[in-house]
């Protein structure tokens, strides 16, 4: 009798990456998610010990605990452990933090790294294994470092300063000033009038093909500017075109080519989502993560449509470049192949250019044949980034330019003016047959509607008309998440996967807020700017902050060891934090008295604002609202109170908005504000309401909680199953027009058709 052969263990990251792989490895293989980071510093303290080479004391998080168990059991039985961990510096330190947490020192274990979760490129990476690359651990362990010390050390002196709860980054603080620096430009910009010109022709034989000119300089010295800056010069001008003699003076026709635009990396993919989608950075990598990781297609079971979606590199595949010719000969014909693949050389200092650009596993599998297996968000986020990479590799774009020079004779033997007219018209579509790339102003490449008519040399030409047009100058436009990212990604300021959990956390702490698809710093965020760049101008200077990126990546190439490099940042913070620990906390003193010990208010911020409170504090902490900022008129409801019975009301609080007592502070009863769904809980009847778990996510549960701990996942239906009558659920994948529910009490699953219910408070 053979003996069995143990299993070997695979650990990944996520669930979802999981179950990808395990169908893809098959059952000789035991996979198992340690779900995100299995170790980091605590929360309670620094966690570096500044004084011993900034060495960090790692911990195993409470709710890692099992994750971590459950791995240490499946290891002890396994042949051999493979971490398959995420192919980026963070993922590479999950790794390595595994085999600590999980007592795998002594077990045979080796790194596996791919791109791709795609059979092909799954089993290419189990031939080629390796160790942990520490060169890699160690620059994100620097990272780590860095960010623990500036957020511990500089978060503190805004509590003092403003309240408890503000917090200070090493790149988060860079990316609110960039904001806020931007709006007191917007603010102290002065508009500067200025004037154009645009000219109405005809030829002289045939008045009817008009076109249009715009005043541009002078004939005889083309370098020569000419600046309306009023509405005198603007009148001048047109009365010297009104009485001019018209002629061509040059007409330059030329094909001009456009190459498509390079296949997605992480910015310009945030970039695009932000501009055609609307989706924040934080949601296009939420839904790219779930694309990547692996999406069940049917029959086919979990597959990953995307390579890895953190990469600042535009390199492609030999055989994903050849697969896409191949498909773009057979959609569009041979003429939208380009003559040799395309190669893109994307100029990101410090580009980790063993990954690739984020591109379909396959462009075979065409957005419409998938549409049915992916939501919404996925479906329109693989669509552009399959549009983008197809088209990346598809041919020029060739467009018809033709540019004229004119010459404007005054009667008046003034100098001659020089008009031009300049039009471009699509002579061969190319890559624009597939995809063109959004603008940040949403507007589209200006390829001229209105050919020119054939014009020749020395062409006399008969006035139309004259539209003198008034203009200002404008200041430079608010960030967008879009283009904040791009200057994130120009200046160097962070990597790939820090972009999108910056532009989120500025957001978050309520230094900057949105307005529409603008970013705009918040009062709070203006004041916590000015501190830091009063008090730590160099730590959030983005030449400061973009070198000590360049550092990070010197020791993820094994150029410069990692405590040094945490030990020539840290000291002169020391100094700073030293320097600033007598400066006065931020009070705005007030006229107003306090009516309970009559000293003067100060302006204070708290989590909900600035408020009043009495200068006397501690002793006195009587507070009010600034005058224009009282609180809301509580909300009357028909709720009764559990407590006492009385009528409740609809408050605001720091968590949002909750049911209250109206007897207060007598009966302190209070419960949250949650929402019917208009279903019965199938266990004791009481309403099913939505709720949010402390990671936020949506889940459903009975209103008579704790009595009744009944929960549902997805979104309860108002139709009973047809098949045992139990409750019904929504399915989380949807066919356009239709709604799928599937039953929690037996097996039945199918199409719904019900009333969606007016939801109401709880």
């Amino acid at each position: 009798m053979t003996k069995r052969k143990n299993k070997s263990l695979v650990v990944v990251e996520s669930p979802a990456k999981a179950r990808t792989i395990s169908r893809i490895l098959g059952p000789e293989y035991e996979i198992r998610a340690s779900v995100g980071h299995v170790r980091d510093l605590p929360k309670s303290s620094l966690g570096v010990d500044i004084e011993q080479g900034f060495q960090p004391k790692y911990v195993i998080p409470r709710e890692k605990a099992s994750a971590v168990k459950e791995i240490r059991r499946a290891a002890e039985s396994a042949a051999t452990v493979y971490l398959a961990t995420d192919p980026d510096r963070e993922g590479e330190a999950i790794a390595w933090h595994l085999i600590a947490a999980a007592d795998l020192e002594d077990k045979p274990h080796r790194r596996v790294v791919f791109h791709e979760i795609t059979p092909e490129a799954v089993r290419e990476a189990f031939r080629h294994t390796r160790d942990i690359d520490m060169q890699l651990v160690d620059a994100q362990q620097a990272r780590r470092v860095l960010d623990r010390l500036v957020g511990y050390r500089l978060s503190p002196f805004l509590w003092k300063q403003v309240r408890r709860g503000l917090s200070a980054g090493r790149v988060q603080s860079v990316a609110a000033r960039l904001v806020a620096e931007r709006e007191r430009e917007i603010q102290s910009f002065t508009p500067r009038e200025y004037w154009t010109v645009d000219i109405d022709l005809a030829q002289a034989e045939n008045a009817d093909k008009g076109f249009r000119a715009r005043l541009a300089g002078y004939a005889e010295d083309k370098k020569r500017k000419l600046e309306i800056e009023n509405q005198i010069e603007a009148e001048r001008l047109v009365a010297l075109l009104k009485a001019a003699a018209y002629r061509v003076l040059a007409v330059q026709q030329k094909v001009q080519s456009r190459r498509p635009a390079a296949p997605f990396i992480t910015s310009t993919l945030q970039q695009e989502a932000s501009r055609r989608l609307g989706f924040s950075a934080k949601r296009t990598m939420a839904v790219a993560q779930q694309l990547y990781e692996g999406l069940p297609l049917g029959s086919r079971g979990e597959v990953g449509l995307i390579t890895y979606m953190r990469t600042d590199s535009t390199q492609v595949a030999k055989t994903a470049q050849r697969e896409a010719r191949e498909h773009v000969a057979a959609k569009f014909g041979k003429e939208f192949v380009p003559p040799s693949p395309r190669e893109y050389r994307k100029k990101v200092k410090g580009a980790q250019e063993a990954h690739e650009a984020i591109r379909p596993t396959s462009v075979l599998r065409e957005p419409e044949a998938v549409r049915r297996y992916l939501n919404n968000d996925q479906n329109r986020l693989y669509m552009l980034i399959w549009q983008r990479f197809l088209a990346s590799q598809m041919a020029d774009a060739q467009f018809d330019q033709t540019a004229v020079e004119i010459e404007a004779k005054p009667e008046t033997g003034s100098d001659s003016l020089l008009l031009r007219a300049v039009n471009t018209q699509l002579r061969f579509a190319g890559y624009r047959q597939l995809y063109v790339e959004g603008r940040d102003n949403g507007d589209d490449e200006d390829n001229g509607k209105t050919p020119l008519p054939d014009l020749a040399t020395n062409d006399p030409l008969r006035l139309m008309d004259l539209f003198p047009e008034q203009h200002f100058t404008e200041p430079p436009p608010r960030f967008t998440e879009a283009s904040l990212v791009k200057s994130l990604e120009e200046k160097g300021i962070g990597r790939p996967s820090t972009y999108a959990p910056t532009v989120a956390t500025i957001q978050d702490r309520g230094y900057v807020e949105r307005d529409g698809r603008l970013l705009r710093p918040t009062d709070l965020g203006f004041l916590v700017n000015d501190l830091l760049v009063e008090h730590f101008p160099d730590f959030v200077d983005e030449g400061f902050t973009a070198e000590m990126e360049t550092e990070l990546d010197e020791i993820a190439s094994g150029e410069r060891p990692w405590q040094p490099v945490v030990e020539q940042f840290y000291r002169p913070l020391e100094h700073a934090l030293e320097a600033a620990k007598e400066v006065a906390p931020q009070r705005e003193m007030t006229d107003v008295k306090c009516d309970k010990c009559g000293k003067p208010m100060v302006v204070r911020w708290g989590r909900r604002g600035q408020f009043l409170a009495c200068s006397g504090f501690p002793e006195c902490r009587n507070t009010r609202p600034l005058e224009g900022e009282e609180e809301p008129q509580p909300e009357p409801t028909e709720e009764k109170c559990h407590e006492c019975g009385a009528e409740m009301v609809i408050r605001s609080g720091r968590f949002g908005r909750f049911l209250a007592c109206t007897r207060y502070p007598e009966c302190k009863g209070r419960r949250s504000l949650l929402t019917k769904t208009g279903v019965s809980c199938p266990r004791d009847g009481g309403d099913l309401v939505e709720r949010r778990s402390r990671k936020g996510r949506t889940f459903y549960g009975c209103f008579n909680y704790p009595k009744c701990d009944f929960v549902v996942w997805s979104k309860p239906l108002t139709t009973a199953c047809p098949q045992c009558g139990g409750l019904l659920t929504a399915e989380r994948q949807q066919e356009e027009g239709k709604l799928k529910g599937r039953c929690s009490a037996c097996d039945w699953r199918g199409e719904v058709t019900e009333k969606e219910p007016a939801p109401t408070s709880a």
